[in-house]
């Protein structure tokens, strides 16, 4: 075997390799705004690219600064993440946002250190801002980077326990280079999204192929390893669509838990609750098909009810109907799809289908 550093084994053929192969056309790649790589960041955390390209231009025309987005309310933020799931990243941005411009006038921290002390910066994401935009050698581990690490390594203890990722963490910082670091970064994550893939890895491909301990002895699929499995629930509840015209009634879900912050329509236990509450109440009701929504943690099916009340409904018993709900209020359909509401009422509410 070469007696070449290993960091030259890894990182100079991975540098060269992204300079030829790797991608270079992400509108992020091409800014060392800390605002921008920082934004494309956080929404590509689980969430493929092709999806995040046209929200990050959306967030940027309407946020073009880290001011504008902190000066911004919660609504708006929310409503503009509409549709790109785990929106508990919205609310960090938002939050990120505001303690940039208090905390440091609005000006990014230049070390991946202090980064990590802003809501929603993780180690991986503080590496990744300091590296494209200060040149800060340190190093990322996303899911791909893992992947990509742990073959070459053939790193086989299990991710699952703090300590072996404190371990792998070690072992990616023994690999950097001393310089060039920007291209090592986009380098080693576009060898993790485009060749060293989770099934059907293209070996072939690889700029470090023959230094890979896991392509040497035919073992890419047995990395990265992780016991431990993330349990699944299920959890069945009723929505009710109540309409007076063209208006629906909307609540916003509590700060924490599934869609925290969103907007949404009243939810309950079952839907024998809902429709014995509603049965008296003036009006058609007609069940809509049910749904499964599928997330990371839960299989979630939702019941729909709508409720299309009565022209001639009076004020009074309007109060009385709305006093059972959860606190909200009357809003027409453009203005609630303007709103930050679930991706399955938005296609309820546009279709009459989920």
């Amino acid at each position: 075997m070469s007696k070449t550093p290993k960091q030259d084994r890894f990182a100079t053929p991975l540098i060269a390799w992204q300079a030829t192969h790797g991608r270079h056309d992400l509108p992020w790649q091409r800014t060392t705004d800390p605002y921008r790589v920082w934004l494309s960041e956080i929404m590509l955390q689980q969430t493929q690219v092709s999806t995040v390209l046209a929200y990050y231009e959306r967030f940027l025309q309407r946020f073009p600064d880290v001011k504008a987005l902190a000066a911004a309310s919660q609504d708006d933020v929310l409503a503009l993440w509409s549709g790109l799931g785990y929106y508990s990243r919205a609310r960090n941005l938002h939050a990120c946002a505001k303690a940039v411009v208090a905390e440091h006038g609005g000006e990014f921290p230049k070390t991946a250190e202090v980064l990590q002390t802003l809501p929603g910066i993780g180690r991986s994401t503080a590496a990744a801002i300091a590296s494209f935009c200060f040149g800060e050698r340190v190093a990322i581990l996303d899911g791909n980077v893992k992947r990509v690490l742990t073959r070459f390594l053939a790193f086989d203890k299990d991710l699952a326990v703090p300590r072996h990722e404190r371990e792998l963490w070690s072992a990616a910082t023994e690999l950097l280079p001393h310089a060039d670091m920007p291209a090592y970064t986009q380098g080693i994550m576009d060898l993790g999204a485009t060749v060293c893939l989770a099934r059907s890895p293209q070996c072939l491909l690889c700029p470090v192929q023959a230094e890979c301990a896991a392509r040497q002895t035919g073992t890419q699929d047995r990395f990265p390893i992780k016991t431990r499995k993330l349990k699944r629930s299920k959890r069945e509840n009723a929505w009710l669509w109540l309409s007076k015209g063209d208006d629906l009634w909307l609540c916003q879900r509590p700060e924490t838990g599934v869609w925290a912050g969103l907007w949404s329509l009243p939810e309950f236990a079952s839907p024998e609750e809902l429709a014995a509450l509603a049965e008296t109440w003036p009006g058609t009701a007609t069940a809509l098909p049910s749904f499964t929504h599928v997330l990371t943690h839960l299989d979630w099916t939702l019941h729909p009810l709508h409720v299309a009340l009565s022209p001639r409904v009076t004020q009074k018993a309007l109060a009385s109907i709305t006093a059972l709900l959860p606190a909200g209020g009357w809003y027409g359909l453009d203005e609630a799809l303007a709103m930050g509401l679930p991706a399955p009422l938005r296609k309820l509410l546009k279709t009459g289908v989920t």
